[in-house]
């Protein structure tokens, strides 16, 4: 069954109601999030379980940094000056010597170590090809969720319930690009699938994506999240905004702003605030419209109570006699 079957109607992103988070709203833009600084330090590190002989685990190593190495030359030829031509083809060749070189001094790490020179070399291996991994995986992540009254999501990623949740519909140019995270294959990925996905294997390829960037610990999966994957930093958003939900402690004051920075959106958006169910730890969502009697005051000018006052002249009180 394709993806976009299964994918829900609305996805949530949970938020404080930062200055940050406002910019983002009336640009409509998202922001991809690089892995290392999301909570678990154990998401997105793939382990290599290995099931390849020392040989074709160095094949790996080497056609990794060799990548990675062509990548960057890439991306520094962008702003390097066309005057220096020769230089780019001196690097471009120079990628093989460099990988070469990593893998030497690698040999030479296991071969004068204290420990059995097959066994080292295999683990050398394995780090470094997890760590070539990471480095070949630098993207950005944005992070949804199925559920918009979760309590632990409004008290971990909503400010504790001062901040709001987005919710956003996904339309046919982003199904293929909304991904759902895996809460029960662990970190394991074969170095077999790292070699095939080298080889150009699409199969491959999809299943190492997947186990860097869509794998977490079963303990998250009250979160029920989806990834947008894409460059990091602030980018224009694919989804469609629908909604802004505000949380239980949200005050006044931040609902009004929210409401009407996003009152001459183009394609309007609809508006709710979390309740208390009574008796229980649920949560209700009801809707919040402009006419709402909390915000009849606002904008308020706190000069105008003063001038408001400033011709009332005060009777004087009576002397008390001497």
């Amino acid at each position: 069954m394709e993806n976009w079957k299964k994918l829900p109607d609305r996805i949530y992103r949970y938020r404080d109601s930062s200055v940050r988070t406002l910019e983002a709203l009336v640009s409509d833009h998202l922001h991809y999030a690089a892995p290392n600084t999301f909570n678990d330090p154990l998401e997105s590190r793939p382990s290599l379980e290995i099931d390849l002989d020392n040989s074709l685990l160095k094949k790996i190593y080497k056609t990794l940094v060799e990548k990675r190495i062509s990548e960057e030359m890439r991306a520094a030829e962008k702003k390097m000056s066309a005057e220096f031509p020769d230089a780019i083809d001196h690097d471009e060749h120079s990628r093989r010597i460099d990988a070469s070189s990593l893998i030497a001094a690698l040999e030479y790490r296991a071969e004068y170590s204290d420990y059995d020179f097959e066994e080292y070399e295999r683990h050398l291996l394995q780090s470094n090809i997890e760590e070539e991994l990471l480095r070949q995986y630098e993207k950005g992540i944005v992070c949804f969720a199925q559920r918009d009254d979760c309590p632990l999501m409004w008290s971990h990623y909503g400010d504790q319930h001062r901040g709001i949740c987005i919710g956003y519909s996904i339309p046919a140019r982003a199904r293929g690009e909304i991904h759902k995270v895996d809460y029960s294959s662990g970190r394991l990925i074969q170095a077999s699938k790292v070699d095939a996905m080298l080889d150009e294997d699409q199969v491959a390829q999809r299943e190492v994506d997947e186990a860097v960037l869509l794998r977490k610990a079963e303990n998250w999966n009250y979160e029920q999240e989806w990834r947008l994957i894409g460059r990091q930093g602030l980018q224009n958003s694919l989804l469609e905004l629908e909604e802004v939900i505000f949380g239980l402690k949200c005050t006044a004051a931040t609902k009004f702003i929210v409401m009407q920075a996003l009152s001459k959106r183009k394609r309007s958006a609809k508006f709710f605030e979390m309740r208390e169910k009574s008796g229980v730890f649920d949560l209700s969502k009801n809707p919040l419209n402009y006419d709402h009697e909390m915000f009849t005051h606002f904008p308020v000018r706190y000069l105008s109570k003063l001038e408001a006052f400033a011709s009332v002249k005060l009777p004087r009180s009576k002397r008390s006699k001497q």
